[in-house]
């Protein structure tokens, strides 16, 4: 488990206070690692450049939430993380890219962010078994939709279309999909861990 100075912590209580001087001290902490996280998924300095800026503004913004030391760097990962797939998610309606090659940088995202929160292999290997499991567990259709709507990328109309469905049973299946992992995974996993895995 990562150990936290009494500096940090004293920090933190101050940051919650609107401390400028504390949010400058994580700011210093966290910038490079922030940055180095989005450029090496979207490959553009300048837009990882605001990203990471982004994530220290909202870091600001809801200072008052953060109930814990190592909640200031989840709550970084997880913003990056957001931002980094937006772009991704956009350059593949620009370009056209391969779900395949979205999804493999949508894990990586994942797994690197679980990874700075210093999960060990064993513990990684682990959380992946259940999450597969969890997956392999859902209702039928449910999975399905499930699958093509995280792993493929589809949108609930191509869902819709290529299941001959509406697209409210598309939405519905996924709700139920959505409940029914939350559900399970909150068993062993905080909530944040659940939505940085799932959403």
């Amino acid at each position: 488990m990562k150990l936290y100075s009494k500096e940090e912590l004293l920090q933190l209580n101050n940051l919650k206070k609107g401390n400028e001087r504390a949010f400058e001290y994580f700011f210093n902490k966290y910038y490079d690692a922030i940055l180095g996280f989005c450029i090496q998924f979207i490959y553009n300095k300048p837009e990882a450049r605001g990203i990471t800026q982004e994530a220290f503004l909202n870091l600001w913004t809801n200072r008052q939430q953060i109930e814990k030391i190592n909640g200031i760097e989840s709550f970084l990962y997880t913003y990056a993380k957001s931002k980094c797939l937006n772009v991704i998610r956009n350059n593949k309606v620009k370009e056209r890219y391969k779900s395949k090659t979205l999804n493999k940088k949508e894990r990586a995202l994942d797994y690197d962010i679980l990874k700075s929160m210093n999960f060990d292999s064993l513990a990684l290997t682990e959380l992946e078994e259940l999450i597969t499991k969890s997956i392999d567990d859902l209702p039928e259709k449910s999975k399905v939709v499930f699958y093509k709507k995280r792993y493929e990328n589809k949108k609930n109309k191509e869902i819709a279309q290529d299941l001959n469905v509406t697209v409210k049973t598309v939405e519905a299946h996924m709700t139920t999909a959505l409940k029914i992992l939350r559900l399970k995974l909150t068993e062993y996993l905080p909530l944040i861990f659940v939505s940085i895995l799932i959403s």
